[in-house]
């Protein structure tokens, strides 16, 4: 590559500026990045516009999602794509507004969807991989979110499970029966989770951290497993507490199902190989067939044959869960076409 624009070698067609394009629209922010820092694009305002871009775009990609929507020291983030990141992004106080993706998951998992769709496009399996595990540990609060009225923000979940009859977080006396079916990490975060909002910035993002997802384990596990059901689900109508239910249970079956399972072969998990493109294929056909034989699960996966989402019937098995329609954003689809007008 040479700054001037010219062949990348005597008698080649592509230029630097195609090149550069070619790799935004592969969604290779941090190689771009990489080769506009080093001058490859001539120093005429560009350079600064194109390289912001890129490292928002490489942070959003990488679900780093703490820091979205924070300025880049590479140079100044378009305003609405920096609002629109910050809908899923984490607040890292308890005081910090807006609330981000406690107060809606629903943000988070178009992202999730896009970023998905971009790794399949890309045959980066590890972090598909990856990026389907996460959507997999927060599902259960997707599906609680309309009943919470949030996404089990730590300031407002308390309203909600606490109270005369409820067992969420409360320890189990030595030598007592066992009346709940959390785990004891299941109830050290729900416990956590009570409290947590009163602790400074520390305490509060080793909460997120460690302990947020387990919250969300507990609450799928109050309404698609609990043998001995508290007042955390006794306080609901009958007809919110049965389409909680069959929406957790969706949750819990995607979870236990091959396509999750995958992380265990992929470095994310506890080896060192990664899954083929067919190896992840195979895997969502499995787990579609066998959430096919939950009811609501049929349901949102009627439609997947007809599908053209790298993997068929994932948006539709997501809003099921949700019990609002999700689509794959366009975010970083947008931020391609800003750093290809730029090049322009």
């Amino acid at each position: 590559l040479n700054g001037g624009g010219r062949g990348l070698e005597d008698g080649g067609m592509e230029t630097a500026g195609d090149v550069l394009t070619a790799l935004a629209r592969r969604y290779a922010f941090g190689d771009l990045e990489a080769l506009i820092t080093q001058g490859t694009l001539a120093a005429d305002g560009r350079s600064s516009a194109v390289a912001a871009l890129c490292a928002f775009g490489q942070r959003v990609l990488d679900l780093d999602a703490e820091d979205f929507g924070m300025p880049e020291t590479v140079g100044e983030v378009p305003r609405d794509l920096l609002d629109r990141a910050r809908a899923s992004r984490m607040p890292q106080t308890a005081r910090e507004r807006p609330r981000g993706a406690l107060a809606s998951l629903r943000p988070a998992y178009s992202l999730l969807l896009e970023v998905v769709a971009i790794r399949w496009h890309r045959r980066d399996m590890a972090a598909l991989v990856a990026a389907v595990h996460i959507a997999s540990e927060y599902l259960p609060m997707l599906a609680w979110e309309p009943v919470l009225g949030h996404a089990g923000d730590p300031a407002l979940i308390g309203a909600s499970v606490s109270g005369e009859g409820s067992r969420f977080g409360v320890p189990v006396e030595p030598g007592s029966a066992r009346m709940c079916d959390h785990t004891r990490p299941e109830r050290s975060a729900c416990e956590r989770t009570l409290r947590v909002a009163k602790e400074p910035g520390p305490g509060w993002r080793a909460y997120l951290d460690r302990q947020h997802s387990q919250v969300a384990s507990a609450l799928g596990d109050c309404a698609a497993r609990c043998r001995t059901p508290c007042t955390v689900m006794d306080r609901l109508d009958g007809p919110v507490r049965a389409d909680l239910t069959d929406r957790c249970r969706l949750a819990a079956d995607f979870t236990d199902g091959a396509l999750v399972k995958l992380r265990h072969a992929a470095p994310v998990g506890h080896g060192f190989g990664v899954p083929s493109p067919e190896e992840v294929q195979t895997a969502w056909t499995r787990a579609r067939k066998s959430l096919s034989r939950n009811p609501l699960g049929h349901k949102a996966l009627a439609g997947a044959s007809g599908d053209h989402y790298p993997l068929p019937g994932l948006p539709a098995l997501f809003s099921a869960i949700a019990g609002a329609d999700l689509r794959p954003d366009t975010l970083l689809r947008d931020v391609t076409e800003r750093i290809t007008a730029t090049l322009a």
